[in-house]
């Protein structure tokens, strides 16, 4: 099952771009790009076009605040 789950907390409303890159550090998805208000947001990445590997989302706002974690799909 190549989905996952990726939980996030704003804490003030945002313009946010939430995406996934690959480890060569391209963008390969785009989950979220929209203003949102302060709250605790799940977003489902569904990866079946996306080879095995190691993966990473980044998560960052109009506010300057920028966070990211890294991610391994196994298919």
């Amino acid at each position: 099952n190549p989905r996952t789950i990726i939980c996030y907390q704003l804490t003030v409303s945002s313009e946010i771009e939430l995406s996934i890159y690959n480890i060569l550090g391209q963008k390969v998805a785009t989950l979220v790009s929209d203003k949102q208000p302060a709250g605790r947001y799940e977003v489902e990445w569904n990866a079946s076009g996306f080879a095995s590997g190691l993966y990473f989302y980044k998560l960052t706002t109009d506010k300057g605040d920028s966070k990211t974690k890294k991610l391994v799909l196994i298919n």
